[in-house]
């Protein structure tokens, strides 16, 4: 047990609030609707469409986290965002902090609030960013408390699932999240978490130093980076004019990095020495993006509209499996994505040149000075500060570094540039806390725009207008349809196995499942042209949900039997054997076929809801039994059954 215990408590807080009207009482279909650069529909959601003019205050519900260094602040009633988090070294707080609740309609479904961080999936905005989700907070052994956040997507099943942790002596934020598809069918997700930040004249980005280019949503429009050179958002930027700074952007504008192989972003006031950290692999999470509504008129002219005391803010938005808006994942059926991300504030480094979780550097040449300055979000007594070359040593320190203070050195060299100079933070037992290596990078070209989709007509290849359909469900397009493309592809040639399979699965979500079954057995006829053992086995798992909505279950047993010989559908294929299995009351393989299932997806909700209930109709229903099959992570707390 830790000697700390980080302090989680709920309580109730008022908050001065512009209520919403109820919800429209018909959800709009609005199909064709374009949001974000995908599908604005948000059936059955219902939408609200206006906002009172009263201010009045209300009670919600608040969850606390507080260590020694940070207070943090959960609103589980608004959409579980982090309303809160404050840097108690230094009484900053590192994402804005709006004292009133004041929402604007533009939400996918109506109502959305700046400030705070807001969690959107499974697209941007988040259909429910203005709704409540369930949650749960508990201590743990070694001294951390945990916020959990959970909900279920209403418009297409899935689940999306976080949690929030103080550690007893570090000074940042940890986000484990968790989707997952409950659903029988893939499903497409982004996640980007939007903190906003606090900004004036002395506030800019902090992009990784291998950004040198950013793109608009849907990467229509590009622009280099820090430097604008051209016109970007129709602004002329010709003058050559740093666009990292806020007071520089007079224009509603987004930009996101085209590219970097770095693992953070950030921002940074100069007035307050202070600023925000997102620290996560940027091999899972790639998006780094800047919004802002503009240092202008207009943009003042939203501030006010959306807080009454805090000023302007930023948005400084992270993707996870994402790069763009929009840019969607695939998640397979029952299939689990996790990820681990980190917010922190951070001191006086200013263009951090990189950064982790544990500590954050910045190195720079300036009048035959070479400067080092550092923060630390734990305790790293006798850390160790080593600047190198080829040539050798240039430069060595020791220091205790704590999230209370900053560090600072330098030393004189007649180096021209830093070309080649690594600077590492070491803790006591010289483990590197982080590094920064300087390059003179060739700067690649600048990256051209995205080209629009082509007409079916227009497309060369079956393979272009398979991936040309993909691309428009993937991306929830507002007005392309896929099926135009799926139909150009069959006619020119009707055996293909990507078109049926996925023209077949189109049908299917439509509820045409007597004409998605010719598709997929067209599909399965050419896979098994010269090998009765496919190499994938989609075609028949699909196959095997289209004959179980026609009533055919013995056809449907066979298809999802077959579909086990294929890796990538066995869990899917072994849950439903589950199924049809119970249906007939062959409990015993029922059992074993979930086992299967579990051995391929232990978070399959489903599956392991199934084997409880199994166990209770063999009269298993030991505790211990139970309590082994249905164990919980509280990340799957919330979870309704049908």
């Amino acid at each position: 047990m830790s000697n700390k215990q980080v302090h989680v408590w709920e309580e109730t807080i008022t908050l001065p609030t512009y209520k919403v009207y109820p919800p429209e009482k018909s959800p709009l279909f609005i199909e064709n609707r374009a949001y974000q650069g995908s599908s604005g529909k948000v059936y059955p959601l219902p939408v609200t469409e206006k906002i009172s003019d009263e201010k009045e205050d209300v009670e919600y519900k608040a969850i606390y986290l507080e260590n020694d260094y940070l207070l943090v602040m959960v609103l589980p009633e608004l959409g579980g965002r982090i309303q809160r988090a404050l840097d108690k070294t230094n009484n900053y707080d590192f994402v804005y902090y709006n004292h009133v609740i004041k929402p604007a309609l533009v939400g996918l479904t109506g109502p959305w609030i700046s400030g705070g961080i807001e969690f959107n999936w499974p697209q941007h905005h988040r259909p429910s960013t203005y709704s409540p989700v369930d949650y749960h907070f508990e201590e743990h052994e070694d001294g951390s408390s945990t916020v959990y956040v959970s909900e279920i997507d209403k418009m297409y099943g899935t689940k999306g699932m976080a949690s929030f942790t103080l550690y007893p002596d570090k000074a940042y934020i940890e986000i484990k999240g968790r989707l997952y598809n409950r659903t029988d069918t893939p499903q497409t997700f982004l996640w980007w978490a939007n903190p906003a930040v606090p900004v004036n004249e002395h506030t800019y980005s902090v992009f990784p130093p291998d950004v040198h280019a950013v793109m608009d949503h849907g990467k229509r429009a590009v622009s280099t980076f820090p430097i604008a050179t051209g016109e970007y958002y129709k602004y002329d930027y010709s003058e050559g004019i740093d666009i990292s700074c806020y007071r520089n952007i007079k224009v509603p504008t987004s930009y996101m990095a085209a590219h970097s192989d770095y693992d953070f972003i950030g921002n940074f006031d100069e007035k307050v020495d202070a600023g925000l950290l997102h620290v996560a692999d940027h091999h899972i999470s790639p998006g780094k993006k800047q919004w802002t509504w503009g240092n202008s008129d207009f943009g003042q002219a939203w501030d006010r509209n959306l807080t009454e005391t805090d000023g302007p803010y930023i948005e400084l938005m992270t993707g996870v499996y994402a790069d763009n808006q929009p840019d969607f994942t695939w998640l397979k059926p029952y299939e689990e994505k996790t990820f681990t991300q980190y917010f922190m504030p951070y001191k006086h480094v200013g263009r951090v040149k990189n950064a982790t979780k544990d500590a954050a550097i910045g190195m720079d040449l300036s009048n035959g000075k070479c400067i080092i300055k550092a923060y630390t979000s734990g305790v790293f007594a006798d850390s160790t500060i080593i600047v190198k070359n080829q040539g050798g040593t240039l430069f060595t320190d020791q220091a205790d570094l704590t999230p209370e203070r900053f560090y600072e050195a330098s030393f004189h060299t007649e180096l021209a540039d830093l070309s080649g100079v690594t600077a590492t933070i070491y803790d006591s037992g010289m483990f590197p806390l982080v590094t920064y290596e300087a390059v003179t990078e060739e700067l690649e070209p600048t990256p051209d725009p995205a080209d629009p989709l082509l007409s079916p007509q227009e497309l060369k290849t079956t393979e272009e207008l398979y991936l040309g359909a993909q691309h428009l469900e993937q991306y929830r397009h507002a007005t392309l349809n896929p099926e135009d493309y799926y139909l150009e592809g069959l006619r020119r040639d009707p055996s293909d196995i990507r078109l049926n399979n996925g023209y077949g699965l189109l049908l299917y979500r439509r509820g045409n499942f007597e004409e998605s079954i010719r598709h997929f057995n067209k599909a399965i006829e050419k896979q098994t042209w010269k090998n009765p053992n496919p190499y994938y086995g989609e075609s028949y798992f699909n196959l095997g949900l289209a004959l179980v909505m026609t009533g055919d279950d013995k056809g449907a047993y066979d298809a999802f039997y077959k579909s086990t010989w294929s890796y990538e559908t066995q869990g899917a294929g072994y849950y439903w054997l589950a199924c049809l299995s119970v249906k007939r009351g062959d409990y015993r393989n029922a059992l074993e076929f979930i086992d299967n299932a579990l051995i391929r997806g232990w978070h399959n909700m489903k599956a392991r809801t199934l084997k409880a209930a199994i166990l209770r109709l063999l009269h298993m229903d030991s505790q211990e039994l139970l309590d082994e099959s249905l164990k919980i992570d509280p990340l799957d707390m919330g979870i309704r059954y049908e």
